[in-house]
């Protein structure tokens, strides 16, 4: 029951589109595989240190206008939520280094950024289209997955990730 009333939270927040799926795309209800996360802002990671923790997860790129315009209020939800409740990363598609890092000092966000040169990590989560959120349990299965640009510190936005993650997440004005 838990999850059906979630499934109608989060979808009443986060619309979308049917999109077509990529090669070895982890649908949602399925579990990430392991993956090797390049550090963009922070030390090379595989994706398996996140577990233990429910995880946001954006894909985005330097050159992508809905990406850069979610970028302040996902670094406003990681800077109040990161490392406690949750996690928060992002994961480039640039495909230079150079783009994604310079996008990431003049915007100064602060939450872990990794890129992707191979595409293995766009083509697990899904990312034909960005910007892309995911929300992944503690464990590492796919609760959902966001198309479009959303504000991510908006009460609406927050009480839905405190519903799919099942978590108290104090609002503050």
């Amino acid at each position: 029951m838990r999850f059906f009333y979630c499934f109608i939270i989060i979808g009443s927040v986060f619309t979308g589109c049917v999109i077509a799926a990529t090669p070895g795309e982890v649908g949602i209800g399925n579990y990430l595989r392991e993956a090797k996360l390049r550090g963009l802002n922070t030390e090379t990671k595989n994706l398996s240190d996140f577990r233990g923790k429910p995880l946001i997860i954006n894909v985005w790129a330097s050159w992508c206008g809905p990406c850069r315009a979610e970028m302040g209020s996902l670094e406003r939800l990681a800077t109040r939520f990161n490392g406690n409740e949750f996690n928060v990363i992002g994961i480039s598609t640039d495909d230079y280094r150079d783009a994604a890092l310079g996008f990431i000092e003049s915007t100064r966000i602060n939450f872990e950024n990794f890129i992707d040169h191979k595409l293995e990590l766009e083509y697990m989560l899904g990312a034909n289209t960005i910007p892309l959120t995911l929300l992944v349990d503690a464990d590492g299965q796919v609760l959902h997955k966001a198309r479009g640009v959303y504000e991510w510190d908006s009460p609406q936005v927050i009480n839905a990730i405190a519903v799919a993650f099942n978590v108290k997440l104090t609002l503050v004005n």
